[in-house]
């Protein structure tokens, strides 16, 4: 049996089949540092591809652009009042090592917004290293009670936080439920009597209707519904002629037109007796109409 003949074409000429030596020696003419480029770069490829599996490529990043010179040096602050610069620090969140370049700005200014004091805040940044801090912080007006629970309000009764400490202690303080809406009125009454105001340390809504006003030395003043910027001068104006405000009394009730009804407190009521016999509690004062 004779053997087949490969087809003409099929494989290849031996005068045309390049010899191994041939690529080993191409190989040989390549630099002498090809092969540590080749593996250092292989090496970052693989570190390259670990890194952003492990969901560590933001901080590898940040840590490139610091150190190259974009990190975040200062942050400059303007507009704090209460607001404490532990709290604003918190809120951006600056680690060490983050960069200016990848630092997110709108976030930043989210999370300042969520602090209670804080109305609006911008954040700038201002290469290459500074952060720009610029808020606009709620002012405090009163102080609101209702039952063992006292807020810090804004002038329109909003309330601003629950932490209040000594620095708001000169707050007017408004008790009762609807007070805050209405702590404009009492406060602007209470302006046209400031030898007054200053004495007066809480203004309770009585039946969402009238004033009752407590002053420092523990005295109450009753004010009608109507007239009550007529009825605080009558009473600074007794106060100037008599030291009405000074005595020993426990209220001074202003809510008749035409008179004065002054209550006296226990001790007084207890000289009275002893002296007169009679336990009286109220003193009755004609007022001008």
């Amino acid at each position: 049996m004779e053997a087949e003949l490969a087809p003409r074409g099929r494989g290849v000429s031996r005068l045309h089949r390049q010899p191994v030596w041939r690529a080993a020696g191409r190989l040989a003419q390549l630099p002498s540092w090809t092969g540590s480029a080749a593996a250092l770069a292989f090496l970052s490829l693989t570190i390259g591809y670990g890194i952003v599996l492990g969901g560590y490529g933001r901080e590898v990043s940040d840590a490139l652009l610091s150190a190259g010179g974009l990190g975040i040096e200062t942050v400059k602050l303007s507009g704090q009042r209460e607001t404490n610069e532990f709290q604003i620090l918190e809120a951006l969140e600056i680690q060490e090592g983050s960069s200016l370049v990848l630092f997110d700005a709108e976030a930043a200014r989210e999370r300042l917004t969520d602090i209670a004091w804080i109305k609006h805040a911008s954040v700038m940044k201002l290469y290459p290293g500074t952060l720009q801090i610029k808020l606009d912080e709620r002012i405090p007006y009163a102080l609101w009670q209702r039952g063992e629970l006292v807020s810090i309000i804004n002038e329109q009764g909003d309330v601003i936080t629950d932490e209040v400490d000594g620095r708001y202690a000169n707050l007017l303080l408004v008790v009762n439920h609807g007070a805050q809406r209405r702590a404009g009125e009492i406060m602007a009454a209470l302006d046209t009597v400031p030898e007054l105001r200053s004495r007066v340390r809480a203004a309770f809504l009585v039946g969402q209707r009238r004033w009752d006003l407590m002053l420092e030395n523990g005295i109450s003043i009753r004010l009608p519904e109507n007239n009550v910027e007529t009825a605080l001068a009558d009473v600074v104006e007794m106060d100037a002629e008599s030291g009405l405000l000074a005595r020993d009394i426990a209220a001074v009730d202003m809510r008749l037109a035409d008179r004065v009804v002054v209550r006296l407190s226990d001790d007084a009521i207890a000289r009275r007796k002893a002296g007169s016999g009679s336990d009286e509690k109220l003193v009755k004062l004609e007022r001008d109409t």
